[in-house]
């Protein structure tokens, strides 16, 4: 029974009043409580509209404070982006591989779907302004074609007559899409919008849903192939397997029958420690001025008697003042007793392989029995020939040892933190797993040791493509040598700074394996390894890690996807462009854990850096453009101890006398030539009278230099890029697809800042 009210009965009622504040923020109700007055609905109602109008002006206050800042935002970014440009030139105009005829086809087409993909914008955008696309309600003329549509099958009621066509998989429209009839419409730009979309849907939307589909499909297969990868690493590690040095118990069974004249290659000694064969060591460089000193310094210091090493030192240097310095640097070993001499080549032949197949018919090579290899930029420890080589002792089957490298800047800038992510992956799973499961993988052109007699075997260095050593590499496997990858053994080296180089060194790494492919596919089929080692060359070597990672990273998120927001009826499913990739990309950080907080970066730059792969991935393929053409990678210079010889000086840094010029050897050897430098200048300095007067004259600080500003760099394939991205992004805002805008947003910022050239440092 309901209680009485107040004018029902005299008795007063007690109570608190309720006021219930709703989600709508534009009304604020008060529900009467027991003994309170009966509430005036014009006053409720006076006030009720008071606070409607305060909240409809604070919220217009945030909306035009939101714009305001937005607009304040983009203009400030078209402001920079104005003035880079305006300081800067086109990186595509240099000399070097990306300047090719090939690159400007690309570039292109690239401009024809940027200005294919705003015509597209601006006619969709006046069809949904004008409400053409999403139509809730048939016209009224139009009520007896609704009635007509009732009596067809289910499946094809929604559908006009010239969709009905179509394959069961294209018949269904999103819910909030649907194609009007002619007879809706009148205009000339009304029939050329249904004419687009009767056009797009009958030949458009199933291509693309075909290509998407094989995309996608490739783009599970390398999934798995990197999963089981990775799976395998994570069984390497539990049960700690890793090749070992063979003991003495071990290689005495296969010492059996051969010649006395391996003791004169150190094989007398039962103790591995004790294995001392002749060792060649081979520094190739060219124009590398920044870091040939620091290199020597590391290669001329390695542990191994002298009488058993000898130190090549492969100048293809154009520059002579370059020629001067290195040269100057090995006679200043050489004085020290170190067995090395320095070689020239005037013309420079086969770039990297044909200056180690010109250092290797020397007649004195035929005297040593393996050669280790190491680019400019490398700082081996003293170890490094002690750790490898004993790999070789009972061991004839043994073509390569491989070491990993470690980088000296790896948390440079962002862009070196990034090739660190992808390195680690390569060396710690593929490399590895490779390595311990097939006893091949591909020569990583430094960092290795060889039996000379393999690299004989397999026909020697060869300029016919621009990645020798995956080259030497495949034949000597077709040729029944095995490999050893080595992880806890690492070697410094230094990673590009610049976007720059780092564009020119992948361009060089993805297109001389396509030419690579073309030309060894024959002798792959006529090899008498077995089978299943062929199919692995082809289909995962060269197929699927070189040719397939390349292509449908490129097609599937940098055409695909875009074109699929003006062609809604091929919509990609959002496992393909969120989950599948983070998952991807987390288990490429898995090795350099460091770098977890990078992992979007790491999966938006990759697809970036996919132009550039595919670009090069086409132009091995079919010999387009300057695919042979050598870039040397620029290097600024790092060294592994710098810092301690900076503390060093500062120790004992004297105030009357200018700083020494440091030495970069940042070994022992290098901290004494440093010690002495000083104590020389100090007995110069110590016999001129003026000394102190012209240190009292001298300012407190440098001047600073006036140099002119580098100018910037500019990429229009990535540009182009990125605003075709942007432009799908703003597209896809009409259909409403969230993710897709996300997506396609943070990906078209991340190709505007690389193609303005805001990633990593520029190297001179």
């Amino acid at each position: 029974m309901a209680p009485p009210s107040s004018w029902w009965g005299s008795e007063e009622q007690r109570g608190t009043p309720v006021v219930v504040k709703m989600d709508n923020p534009y009304s604020l109700v008060e529900i009467d409580g027991p003994g309170m007055p009966a509430s005036d609905n014009k006053k409720a109602k006076n006030k009720n509209a008071k606070q409607f109008t305060w909240v409809l002006l604070l919220r217009a206050h945030r909306a035009v404070g939101c714009v305001a800042w937005l607009a304040a935002g983009f203009w400030g970014i078209l402001g920079i982006v104005n003035r880079r440009v305006r300081r800067s030139h086109d990186a595509d105009d240099e000399p070097d591989a990306e300047a090719s005829g090939r690159g400007r086809t690309m570039l292109r087409f690239l401009r024809a779907f940027l200005l294919l993909s705003l015509t597209l914008l601006a006619l969709e955008t006046v069809a949904h302004l004008k409400g053409w696309q999403f139509p809730e309600h048939l016209p009224g003329n139009l009520q007896e074609l609704e009635e007509q549509l009732q009596h067809l099958p289910e499946q094809l009621q929604h559908l006009p007559e010239h969709l009905r066509h179509l394959p069961e998989n294209l018949r269904q429209l999103p819910e909030h899409l649907r194609v009007p009839e002619r007879r809706e419409i009148q205009g000339l730009l009304h029939r050329a919008y249904v004419a687009w979309l009767e056009f797009r849907v009958d030949y458009i939307a199933w291509a693309i849903q075909k290509l998407s589909t094989f995309c996608i499909l490739l783009f599970m297969v390398q999934s798995v192939d990197r999963i089981v990868q990775c799976l395998a690493c994570f069984w390497i590690k539990i049960r700690g397997i890793k090749p070992r040095i063979p003991t003495a118990a071990s290689t005495k069974k296969n010492r059996r029958g051969r010649k006395s004249a391996d003791v004169e290659n150190g094989d007398a000694d039962d103790d591995a420690d004790g294995y001392f064969p002749m060792v060649l060591v081979q520094m190739p460089m060219c124009n590398e001025k920044e870091v040939y000193e620091t290199s020597i310094s590391h290669v001329c210091q390695m542990d191994w008697p002298r009488d058993r090493l000898l130190i090549q030192v492969l100048d293809d240097s154009d520059d002579e003042v370059c020629q001067m310095l290195i040269k100057a640097e090995v006679t200043k070993w050489s004085q020290r007793g170190v067995n090395i001499i320095y070689r020239h080549r005037l013309s420079r032949t086969g770039y990297k392989a044909g200056n180690l197949k010109s250092a290797m018919s020397c007649d004195y090579v035929k005297d040593y029995e393996f050669v280790a290899i190491f680019d400019a930029d490398f700082q081996p420890n003293p170890d490094f020939l002690k750790l490898t080589v004993p790999h070789f002792k009972g061991n004839p089957e043994l073509g390569l040892v491989q070491a990993r490298w470690s980088f000296v800047n790896k948390d440079e800038n962002l862009l070196t933190r990034l090739q660190n992510i992808n390195l680690c992956f390569h060396f710690e799973v593929e490399q590895q797993v490779n390595g311990v499961y097939l006893n091949f993988f591909g020569f990583n052109g430094t960092a290795g040791v060889w039996r000379i007699k393999a690299l004989e075997d397999s026909g020697g260095w060869m300029e016919r493509t621009t990645v020798e050593d995956m080259d030497i590499a495949v034949r000597a496997h077709l040729n029944g040598w095995k490999f050893i990858f080595l992880n806890d053994v690492k070697v410094l080296c230094e990673l590009p700074e610049s976007y720059q180089a780092y564009r020119k060194q992948q361009h060089r790494w993805h297109s001389g394996p396509m030419q690579l492919f073309r030309l060894c596919l024959p002798a792959v089929f006529k090899s008498k390894i077995p089978f299943w080692k062929k199919a692995n060359l082809v289909m995962l070597f060269f197929l699927l890690r070189k040719l397939v990672l390349p292509f449908y990273s490129f097609t599937l998120f940098c055409v695909i996807l875009p074109l699929t927001m003006f062609v809604p009826e091929a919509e990609l499913p959002i496992w393909v462009i969120c989950y599948i990739p983070v998952l991807m990309s987390i288990l490429n950080i898995l090795p350099a854990p460091k770098s977890f907080p990078f992992v979007i970066p790491y999966l938006l730059f990759e697809n970036t850096m996919s132009v550039t792969k595919f670009n090069a991935m086409v132009s091995g393929l079919f010999q387009l453009g300057s695919s042979y053409e050598w870039i040397v990678t620029k290097k600024a210079g790092r060294t592994s101890s710098a810092s301690d010889i900076l503390a060093l000086a500062e120790e004992t840094h004297v105030p009357t006398r200018p700083a020494a010029k440091l030495v970069r050897g940042v070994s022992e050897g290098g901290l004494e030539e440093w010690g002495k430098l000083r104590e020389q200048e100090a007995a110069e300095w110590a016999n001129k009278e003026d000394a102190a007067a012209a240190l009292a004259a001298a300012p407190a600080t440098p001047k600073k230099s006036s140099k002119a500003k580098k100018p910037n760099r500019i990429f229009k394939k990535e540009l182009a890029l990125a605003f075709l991205l942007l432009t799908a992004a703003t597209r896809s805002l009409l259909s409403a697809q969230g993710l897709h805008f996300y997506f396609l947003l943070f990906q078209g910022v991340t190709f505007l800042a690389v193609g303005l050239d805001l990633i990593g440092e520029q190297v001179s």
